[in-house]
């Protein structure tokens, strides 16, 4: 079970790619800037796209991934790529993007009948069994509905019980729903956003978002000595945002996610 991270920045730059992680190839959680530098035999395989909220950071590829793939897939007898949202944000996706003026509506292209793109809903707490991987929906708390995701990871052939959980917490600001569950879980890889220094915390609390002072609150509430990696930071803030982070003295064990990292969800 691999996870690659295609784009985990807060915005666009040179280098820059927003949110987006591939998951064995076949689903994809989030659909940011990061998902243009796979080729189109690997776009043509997702056959799952999981969004955490309707933001244009986590949404935009979606599109245009539908417009790459459509012929590949209709020729090769596919069915539709599912995109798994809240129902607010498929609500957002078929109003402000697929309404003929932003985007052409992929829900109904090439034809009504097999569309390329196929809305489904999902509530958090819900877990869903795709293409045999198992993945909850998690609390977020954002300035739109919004949900992270945790991936249960695989055991190895020889265990009867899984590694634990590789945790996405999408966008969210302060959020004590989430930390409950989050106790209930073996946590093996944490991926927390913190797009904003601390210089720049009010607006990071209006927004939704933390920053390094937020951040060492939140992670208070994890026990145990759990790697975290952080995504989200702006352009240009990496290393100010990191070295605040550095002084927070958590036992976790954090470092900033970059694109073109791949994990092994086999690994503990």
């Amino acid at each position: 079970m691999i996870l690659n991270v295609l784009g985990c920045s807060g915005s666009i730059a040179a280098g820059c790619k927003t949110t987006a992680f591939l998951l064995d190839g076949d689903v994809l959680i989030d659909a940011g800037t990061g998902v243009g530098d796979l080729s189109l035999d690997a776009l043509a395989r997702i056959d799952h796209i999981l969004i955490s909220h309707s933001h244009l950071d986590h949404v935009l590829a979606i599109g245009l991934l539908a417009d790459s793939v459509m012929r590949v897939r209709s020729a090769n007898g596919c069915g539709p790529i599912r995109v798994h949202a809240l129902p607010e944000t498929l609500a957002a996706l078929r109003t402000h993007i697929f309404n003929g003026a932003i985007w052409p509506d992929f829900t109904r292209l090439p034809s009504a009948e097999h569309p390329v793109l196929e809305l489904v809903s999902f509530e958090v707490g819900e877990v869903l069994v795709l293409n045999g991987k198992r993945i909850e929906v998690l609390s977020a708390s954002h300035t739109v509905p919004a949900v992270g995701f945790a991936v249960e990871c695989g055991a190895a052939v020889e265990e009867t019980e899984p590694r634990g959980w590789w945790v996405y917490t999408g966008d969210t600001g302060p959020n004590p729903v989430l930390w409950e569950r989050l106790r209930t879980m073996r946590v093996a890889h944490l991926i927390i956003e913190t797009a904003f220094s601390d210089e720049e915390r009010q607006v990071a609390r209006v927004s939704r978002h933390l920053c390094p002072a937020a951040l060492g609150h939140e992670l208070a509430q994890l026990a145990g000595s759990v790697d975290v990696h952080i995504t989200h930071i702006k352009p240009g803030e990496v290393d100010a945002v990191m070295t605040e982070i550095g002084r927070l003295g958590t036992a976790h064990r954090i470092h900033a996610l970059a694109a073109g990292q791949a994990m092994d969800l086999l690994v503990g």
